[in-house]
C-alpha cells in the first residue's frame, strides 16, 4: 500500500457494477461479463485526495483519459471504490471489438 500523506484516501479498483455497465457495449459472442471487466480492476497502490469542499473526485482516469473509474462508495476498510466505467471510457468499443476477435479465433480453433 502507499505512504499516506495528509488528507489521501486509499483506493481500491473493482470491475464495473449494474450502474457503470448497464446499456454498454457488447459485441456479439462475447459474454456480457466480459463488460463489466476494466484493465486495472484490482488495482490498490492509488490514493485519491479530496476536492476542496472534502468530497472526493466522481471519476478518476488514465491512459489519458481512455479509461474511466466512477466512485462508488468506500469498502470496509475504509478505502475509495472505483468501479470501470464502460460507458464512460472512449476504449471500451475498441478493447470489446479486440476481446471478440479473441472470442471467434477461440471459436475457430475448437471447431478445427
Amino acid at each position: 500500500m502507499a505512504t499516506l500523506l495528509r488528507g489521501e484516501v486509499p483506493v481500491i479498483l473493482q470491475p464495473a457494477g449494474h450502474t457503470q455497465y448497464k446499456g454498454a457495449y457488447c459485441p456479439p459472442g462475447v459474454p456480457f461479463a466480459e463488460v463489466r471487466r476494466g484493465p486495472f480492476d484490482g488495482k490498490q497502490d492509488i490514493v485519491v485526495r479530496p476536492d476542496v469542499d472534502g468530497g472526493l473526485p466522481r471519476v478518476m482516469t488514465f491512459g489519458n483519459g481512455a479509461v474511466v473509474y466512477e466512485r462508488d462508495g468506500a469498502d470496509a476498510r475504509g478505502r475509495a471504490v472505483y468501479r470501470y466505467a464502460p460507458l464512460l471510457s472512449p476504449s471500451h468499443r475498441a478493447v470489446m471489438d479486440g476481446v471478440a476477435e479473441v472470442y471467434a479465433d477461440h471459436k475457430q480453433k475448437e471447431q478445427r
